[in-house]
Formats: structure tokens, C-alpha cells, sequence
């Protein structure tokens, strides 16, 4: 039970990685790769917030959001040099990267930061007889609150209808007068400050460090995968599943942790192609 508590909320951790890279893929038909870099920045926004400046977690959390946000907005600025052209994208994507990882490394120093020590999150929380770090638990909570968000929005709005008929066929998306470009543009913006939050309460368990882009960007593209292009529901069962197999793994045979994960990844992709969610790019 411990090991299965410790999945969830590491599921919930890599659902939050991995929704606003999926939602990112299904609207624009590009993988921006540098997403696990802002979730570096969120991680790094929060540890100066939270534990030097002495805000409260949730201000810390809200301001790396919204610096996030204001990244992905100067991301999808680039990215809209180079339509239609993923070769291109791709190779900028990896170049942002390590620009956003040494301007890190200059304005937060290489040596990395433990996992944030917050008051109210110390300590333990006994449920059904088992006893859940305060912290696991908090990741796991706001994981599902935005996850439900997500759902809602993508499903039972009217800008979530545009983002799903963008997904399903832009051009007669266009040519119904909707501006693709605007829903590109929110789409982008959001999925930026949910890796802000993903990067803040990460940290209280990861800490944050310049290794990060690339670390997150493996486990993101493992649920992308395995979820499903701009599915929430797929993305969450494939970030709680992906979570429960590495604290299994972990526990059981830590040697081959990291493998198991990618063969579960590649017997999706014989399998199921599409993903759980069965939507295709």
C-alpha cells in the first residue's frame, strides 16, 4: 500500500508533465520539446518563492504558474517562424532547451536544489492504515483538481470544442471562422503555467536542478505515448499507471526501473499506436 500511495502521486506528478505536452502535440502537430524545460523554470520560480523568500507554497506555486505562462507565450512566438516544418521545430526545441538550462544555471547557480521543505507538508498523513507523506499526498491532490480542470474545460467548453475540432481537422476549423491561431496561442499558454505547477509541486519531492529538461522531457514523452495526442482521460491513466510500474519496479528491481517503463511504452506503441485514447497526430 505504501508503494502503491508513493505511484499515485508520482503519477500525478508525470500527469501534469505530460497533459500540457499532449495537449500541446494534438492542437499544434508539434512536439515543443522544450516543455521539460519549463517545468525546470517552475521548479526553480517555486524554490525562490517558497524556501527564500518565505511565501506561502501557494503563492510560490501561482507566481511560477504565471512566469510559466508568460514563457509559453514567448515560446509560441518562435515556434509560429517555422510551420509545418518539425525538423526544423525539433532542432529549436533542443536548442531552447539548453538555453533555458544555462540561463538557469546563471541565475540559480549549478549546484541543485534539494526537494523544498515546507512546514505544513511535514510529516504524514494515515489513511486506510497506511501512512502518506503530507507532501505525496498535497502533489496528488492538486494532480486530480487539475486533471478534473483539464477535462472539463476540454470536453464541456466551447474553447474546448475548438481545440478538438483543431485536433481532428484544422483547415475546415479555419474555414468555419474560427481564429486557430488564438486557441493555439491559449492552448500553448496554459499547458506552460500547468508545467510551472507541475514544476513547483514536483519539487517537493524532486527538487530542482538543471538535468531536469531532459529527465522530464523522457517521462513526458512516455505518457504522451502511452496516453494518447490531447486526451486528459487518456493522459491521466497513463501517468497513474507509468507511476504505480516505476514505484513497483523501483522497490521490486530498481536495475531495471527505467527499462520496464520503455517497454511498456514500446508494447503500446505494437499494439496501440494511437494510444489509450485512440486519437491519432
Amino acid at each position: 500500500m505504501q508503494i502503491i500511495a508513493n505511484g499515485i502521486s508520482l503519477g500525478a506528478v508525470l500527469f501534469l508533465m505530460g497533459s500540457g505536452l499532449a495537449l500541446l502535440l494534438g492542437a499544434m502537430g508539434v512536439l515543443n520539446l522544450a516543455h521539460g524545460a519549463v517545468y525546470m523554470v517552475g521548479a526553480f520560480v517555486t524554490s525562490t518563492l517558497a524556501v527564500d523568500q518565505g511565501y506561502p507554497l501557494v503563492v510560490a506555486i501561482l507566481g511560477a504558474a504565471v512566469i510559466c505562462a508568460a514563457l509559453g507565450l514567448a515560446l509560441e512566438r518562435l515556434f509560429r517562424f517555422i510551420p509545418g516544418r518539425p525538423n526544423e521545430q525539433i532542432l529549436m526545441s533542443f536548442g531552447l532547451i539548453y538555453v533555458l538550462a544555462n540561463l538557469a544555471q546563471w541565475i540559480w547557480g549549478p549546484i541543485a536544489k534539494a526537494p523544498f521543505r515546507i512546514s505544513w507538508l511535514e510529516g504524514a498523513v494515515q489513511i486506510g492504515g497506511v501512512s502518506v507523506p503530507a507532501n505525496r499526498l498535497a502533489i496528488a491532490v492538486v494532480g486530480f483538481a487539475i486533471a478534473l480542470m483539464l477535462w472539463l474545460v476540454q470536453d464541456r467548453t466551447r474553447v474546448g470544442a475548438m481545440v478538438r475540432a483543431g485536433m481532428d481537422d484544422a483547415e475546415m476549423t479555419k474555414g468555419l471562422g474560427i481564429n486557430l491561431d488564438r486557441v493555439v496561442l491559449a492552448v500553448f499558454v496554459l499547458g506552460s503555467a500547468v508545467a510551472g505547477i507541475a514544476g513547483g509541486m514536483g519539487g517537493l519531492v524532486l527538487g530542482a536542478n538543471t538535468n531536469q529538461p531532459m529527465e522530464v522531457l523522457l517521462m513526458a514523452l512516455v505518457v504522451v505515448v502511452v496516453g494518447g495526442i490531447g486526451s486528459v482521460p487518456g493522459t491521466l491513466v497513463a501517468a497513474l499507471v507509468i507511476g504505480l510500474l516505476d514505484a513497483f519496479s523501483r522497490d521490486r528491481f530498481p536495475e531495471m526501473s527505467s527499462v520496464m517503463l520503455y517497454l511498456l511504452m514500446a508494447g503500446v506503441l505494437v499494439l496501440r499506436p494511437t494510444g489509450l485514447s485512440g486519437r491519432t497526430a
